[in-house]
């Protein structure tokens, strides 16, 4: 008798269990440890209003994904100051190129200590980037031999965008992103007819929208992994 009551209230203990809603934020704190690089930065990437990943609406696809896990490495210039001070423990990078084969850009994911504000500022530093005249381009390019990606380095960037990420407050990570073009071609300046502040503007805004559409894409992307 006492064995069955001891199994029922066990077998009750279970289904209590089984029914409480358990919020996932731990999860999200290490996922970038548990899930596989493919999971990470899908084969392909699109409209970040649907499944980030699902191939029919692809508009940006993998070239390759860097070992290379190093703060110092994947970011340059201010960007890679402001992470290390922030104790950036890692930094995941993937490159892709859009599907007109023309434009090439490079994702990192910064990772930064857990359960603190490193993720929030340095999100809001990277966003203040993108308003700046000259923004710092954030992350370094990973080229990928053998590909449209071949010959992408840090001189042929054109354009960063960051998004911060929106899920549980424990998320310790930031996103950014850098663009440039597959044949090397630079941002210069546009004629005045046609430069919205003149002749001075510099043909930079489909660079800079395409890195920040790129941020959001993988925000709902690792928001959609973290659930």
């Amino acid at each position: 008798m006492l064995g069955m009551l001891g199994g029922g209230a066990l077998a009750a203990h279970a289904y209590s269990n089984s029914q409480q809603d358990v919020h996932n934020s731990a999860y999200g704190a290490v996922l970038w440890r548990n899930e596989t690089a493919d999971e990470l930065f899908p084969a392909t990437v699109g409209d970040p209003s649907y499944e980030a990943s699902d191939k029919k609406i692809a508009q940006w696809s993998r070239m390759g994904i860097s070992q290379d896990t190093s703060c110092s490495k994947g970011l340059s210039g201010e960007t890679k100051e402001t992470a290390l001070k922030l104790g950036c423990e890692a930094v995941l990078r993937a490159t892709y190129v859009d599907l007109t084969g023309e434009m090439v850009a490079t994702v990192a994911v910064i990772v930064l200590p857990e359960g603190g504000t490193g993720a929030e500022k340095m999100a809001e530093y990277l966003q203040g980037q993108e308003s700046e005249v000259f923004p710092d381009a954030a992350v370094v390019p990973y080229a990928v031999p053998d590909t449209l990606a071949a010959k992408w380095q840090e001189n042929r960037r054109n354009g960063m965008g960051a998004e911060p990420y929106t899920g549980s407050p424990e998320f310790p990570y930031a996103i950014a992103a850098t663009t440039g073009a597959v044949d090397g071609r630079t941002q210069g300046n546009l004629p005045g007819e046609f430069g919205s502040y003149g002749a001075d503007d510099e043909d930079k805004t489909p660079w800079m929208d395409a890195a920040h559409a790129l941020s959001q894409t993988f925000a709902t992307h690792f928001r959609d992994l973290e659930r």
